[in-house]
């Protein structure tokens, strides 16, 4: 029990100090539409449920962060795999606050993050 309350102890810190733990985005405010689903206020992944037709799925941004449309599901470093100089490598779609696209590609959205690829 003696572990748990030490391991502990740095998140109680951050959260009676106010701050944020780090690498953590706040919720989003406003509305993420994707396909026909809307969500509130934000935060984290959402799936991307792509139509049985093949017709593009639509994305609406209307929150206070930047949104990603993530198309590749495995980018972990170190993996043999350098989708930098991939010539078949698609880059993530970035939705600022207010925009919209229809796509049929990506698994998932992510809300307060953005890739930016290098060459």
């Amino acid at each position: 029990m003696r572990r748990i309350t030490q391991l502990l102890r740095p998140l109680a810190a951050a959260t009676t100090t106010g701050s944020a733990a780090p690498g953590h985005t706040p919720p989003a405010s406003g509305f993420l539409t994707i396909g026909a689903t809307t969500y509130i206020d934000p935060n984290g992944h959402y799936p991307i449920d792509h139509p049985p037709d093949g017709a593009p799925a639509l994305v609406i941004n209307d929150t206070d962060h930047y949104v990603t449309v993530v198309t590749e599901r495995d980018r972990s470093p170190g993996r043999g795999h350098d989708p930098t100089h991939d010539p078949t490598h698609v880059a993530d779609i970035v939705l600022a606050p207010g925009s919209r696209t229809e796509t049929q590609r990506g698994h998932s959205v992510q809300v307060g993050w953005a890739r930016v690829m290098g060459g």
